[in-house]
């Protein structure tokens, strides 16, 4: 992955939040699942997208889909309290 920029650069989808980081070098926006998860499942809280994200990568694994999972980066996002932590995230192609 090449340099990033904006890590903390937040898009709206049906005015809910999804964070976002661009690589320059790739020109490819990077989106945190578990925001998308959120979304698309209507999710009231983070939490919950969280579980959800977390049952559906066991499930893939059972079923031995470990492709998606190897594909899976991980960039550090801001969360909803302040912090940096190391968010799942996916490409345009992984997402759609």
């Amino acid at each position: 992955m090449g340099e990033l920029k904006n890590n903390d650069a937040i898009q709206l989808f049906e005015d809910k939040q999804i964070c976002t980081a661009w690589d320059a070098e790739r020109e490819e926006w990077y989106f945190s699942i578990v925001d998308v998860i959120s979304v698309l499942t209507d999710q009231k809280t983070p939490r919950g997208a969280s579980n959800y994200w977390a049952k559906l990568k066991q499930r893939l694994k059972d079923e031995g889909a470990n492709e998606l999972l190897t594909n899976c980066q991980q960039l550090k996002m801001t969360a909803a309290d302040g912090k940096k932590r190391l968010t799942d995230v996916a490409d345009t192609e992984q997402i759609l």
